[in-house]
This record gives structure tokens, C-alpha cells and sequence, in this order.
């Protein structure tokens, strides 16, 4: 097996640096930097420690209508918009790590966990392992044997069995799990009174989303506590679940850009002190290339 691939899931450590730092981090201009300051360190630290190969940042898009949204119109709509201030840093973000030679992707009708899901796929053919650099619990479904999901903050790495130790589920059973129980986050329905522990049960039972729904009436004879009436919230929902799951599962084979090479490239150091100039964070120690 070849050295991991590191799949980073890029907008939650912006989002964490623009809560965690103070927005008077701003730049010459007088407009916050503080994501900037806060992801690009993140990046510094892991490029350091970790020495990863082969990298990429996956990048969420916000123009036009992902496709989840054609399924499903309430899906991520009660989020409020990002502010411009946070869109110019997620810009900015990703000019410098480009700067730095560093592979970044995204897609207008796909979300940053399908780039994921398609490059875990296509470096797994490859006979590579892929390490999620996420603190999202949607991502574990990618988790394969050899692979690790990653949340750095709190240092913790889970193969597959501590995705089931976590979740109560197998990686590939995550997908139905969330079906079940629905996702705020996300604005994804689920069973009404169906919570991702009882969603645990049932499919420690029946192993399946598609088991479950094929023979509702097993659920009232299953040894859980009100067996008849999650038997009847699951007939009378079982739509709902359907639905849901064409919402939680990542799709492993959207398109990608011809001849993409996560391998760090040497980047581009005039435009990258541009930017350090322009941002005022020539005296930081996010002021130089990266050491790759």
C-alpha cells in the first residue's frame, strides 16, 4: 500500500478559524483576515507534521443549485448566507493555497463531499488509503479498511472500527443511519422519534435502509422499547427515509478535472508574497511558502 492521500473537507477549518479568531485581525485595507490567518496556519501545521505526498482541498461552492437542492428544495435553505466578508476569505484562502502548489477543487452542482468521495474512490484504485481531514460524521461513510477519518482539533483519528464504536454503525451503514434520523445541519428529514442510537438498533438488526423498509411489521417484534410504535412512525414515514437518503448518501463518481495531480507542486512565490503583502501578514508566520 502506498503512502495516504490526504483529502481535506476545507470549509469546516475556515468556518472554525473564522469563529476562533477576533475579526479586528484585519489587513491594510482595514478588512478581517482572520479566517485567512487562522486556515493557513492549520495548513502550515499539517503540511509540517503530516509530510502528506499527495493532498487536496475540496471547496464548496455557492453559485447556482447543487443537485440536492433539485431533489430536495429545503436542503441547507434555512442556513443564513455567508457574510462577504467570510466569501472574501474563502477566495482569498484559496488563491494562497494554489499559490503555495497545493491541489484545490470544486463544483458547482456537487458539494465538497462528493470531490471527497470521488477522490477516495479513484486513490483507493490506485491502492492508496485515503486519510478525511474533517470533523463532519457524514464523511465516515467514506471510511474503508486502511483509511482514517481525521478531526485534527480534537486529534482524533478513527479507522473503521472506531466509526462504529462512535456511531454504532459500520461506515457503510452511516448513509441509511442519517436516513433515519434526519440531519438539522442539513435540513434533511427523518422518522419522526428516530434518533441516530435507535437508528443504530435497527440496522444492527436488519443491516440495511432498504432490509428495514422491505418488512416493516419485523420492527414491532424487535426487542426495543415502544417496538409497535416506531413499527407504525417508520410505515407512515418510510417516504420521508427514501427521500433522506438520496440526500445522505456521497456520490464516488462525479467528474473531475482531466489530468488532476494531488501531488504539492512548487507553487508560485511571487504571487504567494503578493497576497502576503496585500493581506499585511508579511511579519506572520503564515509569511513564507510552505515547506512541502
Amino acid at each position: 500500500m502506498n503512502t495516504p492521500t490526504y483529502l481535506v473537507d476545507t470549509s469546516i477549518f475556515i468556518f472554525r478559524a473564522w469563529f476562533a479568531l477576533p475579526d479586528t485581525l484585519t489587513c491594510p485595507r482595514g478588512q478581517p483576515v482572520n479566517a485567512v490567518v487562522g486556515f493557513m496556519n492549520f495548513v502550515r501545521t499539517l503540511m509540517r507534521e503530516e509530510r502528506p505526498e499527495r493532498i487536496a482541498f475540496a471547496f464548496d461552492e455557492s453559485l447556482g443549485r447543487h443537485y440536492r437542492q433539485s431533489i430536495y428544495p429545503p436542503y441547507k435553505a434555512h442556513r443564513p448566507p455567508a457574510p462577504e466578508a467570510l466569501k472574501r476569505q474563502f477566495r482569498l484562502c484559496r488563491e494562497l493555497l494554489d499559490a503555495c502548489g497545493l491541489t484545490t477543487l470544486s463544483s458547482r452542482e456537487f458539494e465538497a463531499d462528493d470531490l471527497i468521495g470521488t477522490l477516495a474512490d479513484r486513490e483507493r484504485r490506485a491502492g492508496r488509503a485515503v486519510i478525511l481531514a474533517t470533523g463532519d460524521k457524514d464523511l465516515a461513510q467514506l471510511v474503508h479498511d486502511g483509511d482514517l477519518w481525521w478531526d485534527p482539533r480534537r486529534n482524533r483519528r478513527l479507522d473503521p472500527d472506531g466509526i462504529r464504536k462512535l456511531l454504532g454503525v459500520r461506515p457503510d451503514q452511516v448513509a441509511d443511519q442519517l436516513a433515519l434520523a434526519g440531519d438539522k445541519v442539513d435540513n434533511i428529514p427523518g422518522i419522526p422519534g428516530v434518533g441516530m442510537s435507535t437508528a443504530a438498533r435497527l440496522l444492527r438488526r436488519t443491516d440495511t435502509l432498504d432490509a428495514l423498509l422491505a418488512d416493516i411489521p419485523a420492527v414491532g417484534h424487535m426487542p426495543i422499547r415502544g417496538a409497535r410504535r416506531l413499527m407504525a412512525l417508520i410505515e407512515t414515514h418510510q417516504d420521508t427515509a427514501r427521500l433522506a437518503r438520496r440526500l445522505t448518501g456521497i456520490h464516488c463518481g462525479i467528474p473531475l478535472p482531466d489530468g488532476l495531480d494531488l501531488r504539492p507542486g512548487p507553487g508560485d512565490e511571487d504571487r504567494w508574497c503578493s497576497l502576503h503583502g496585500e493581506l499585511g501578514l508579511a511579519g506572520t508566520p503564515t509569511a513564507r511558502p510552505l515547506s512541502l
